[in-house]
């Protein structure tokens, strides 16, 4: 059986990559294409390595049946994401790539969002879609949402060792990179090649960044009492990946195995032999999460290392394993693709 879906938003970064992954599915087809902003433009001309693919042309969101669609991926902006999805049909399957589902209280998203949620009836059906710990609820869910690529980097480093008591959930520092496509395909002044390109730079720091509602949320949920992490986010002249360095109080060889055993059966998720460190070369354009353990020189603390190519497994390709699940097919298919190096 093919499952037609379709992908609102299609022509940024995480729509194309939908594109890319969906397109040799042996179980799902394309069936709408939506880019309000490219409306009667086809794929190939907004991204001309999909031109050769026959794909249907990019349409306004009012012009799709939904009707004819199985599950729909919604991989439009916060904020525009709740208006849309508030108006679909209510039997239509969703997986969300935007940050509008992934906070379960409406409080701590507008703490974090600066607004009110315009659909916050939805937040209390919407399933956390950090696949590898959530994979028995998105297999029911209706709506699916989507992770943020910083928040799941540092939740496959930090999530095990918490609900194990590994560490201490009160010294936790999490310092992160992450390539510029993590910021989407809009125009901004400060990622012009002559702004971005030969230095990096921390930005949200001292705990403004939207994804720590993530942290809060997920962590402290497992360690059954508030944690709150430390984490400052940089942004790398490079296109895609994220490497994540946590520095954690804790016994490395019980670090290590804690992760070992919360990963042994996970496709995606790979803990490398002690002591070996993780880049983002080695997953990119992968749906592979690479971690790596290493002691540090101090005793009873330990490095822990996460690196994942941020458009796949940290969004699109994360947003396809959850489809998977949700349309009961195999939840590696589509996604086994090699990284690609060099």
């Amino acid at each position: 059986m093919t499952h037609k879906v379709a992908i609102l938003g299609a022509s940024g970064y995480t729509g194309a990559e939908l594109v890319r992954l969906i397109a040799t599915h042996p179980a799902m087809e394309i069936a709408a294409l939506a880019a309000n902003s490219k409306a009667g433009q086809s794929m190939g001309q907004v991204f001309p390595h999909l031109r050769y693919l026959a794909l249907p042309d990019l349409v306004t969101i009012e012009e799709i049946n939904f009707a004819d669609i199985d599950l729909c991926f919604c991989a439009l902006p916060h904020k525009t994401s709740q208006e849309v999805i508030k108006a679909l049909p209510r039997d239509l399957r969703i997986v969300d790539l935007s940050a509008d589902f992934r906070l379960r209280d409406p409080a701590a998203y507008q703490k974090w969002y600066g607004n009110v949620h315009a659909a916050s009836e939805l937040q209390k059906e919407a399933v956390y879609g950090l696949t590898e710990f959530y994979r028995e609820e998105i297999i029911s869910a209706r709506l699916v949402a989507g992770t943020g690529c910083n928040s799941a980097t540092g939740l496959y480093m930090l999530r095990p060792l918490i609900a194990a008591g590994a560490i201490d959930p009160d010294e936790i520092v999490l310092d992160l990179k992450c390539g510029v496509s993590g910021a989407g395909r809009s125009l901004k002044e400060n990622l012009l090649h002559a702004e971005l390109s030969e230095g990096y730079h921390a930005y949200s720091v001292g705990g403004t960044h939207r994804h720590l509602g993530e942290f809060d949320q997920e962590l402290s949920a497992v360690a059954g009492r508030p944690v709150e992490i430390q984490f400052t986010p940089h942004l790398v002249p490079a296109n895609r990946g994220i490497l994540a360095t946590g520095y954690v109080r804790g016994d490395a060889r019980a670090v290590y195995d804690t992760l070992s055993a919360a990963y042994a059966d996970e496709p995606f998720v790979v803990v490398l032999p002690m002591g070996e460190t993780p880049s983002t070369r080695h997953v990119r354009g992968s749906n592979f999460c690479h971690i790596g353990v290493v002691a540090d020189r101090r005793a009873g603390r330990t490095i822990v290392i996460g690196a994942l190519d941020n458009l796949t497994k940290g969004s699109s390709g994360q947003a396809l394993q959850n489809a998977n699940l949700m349309l009961s097919l195999p939840e590696t298919e589509g996604l086994l693709l090699a990284p690609v190096f060099p």
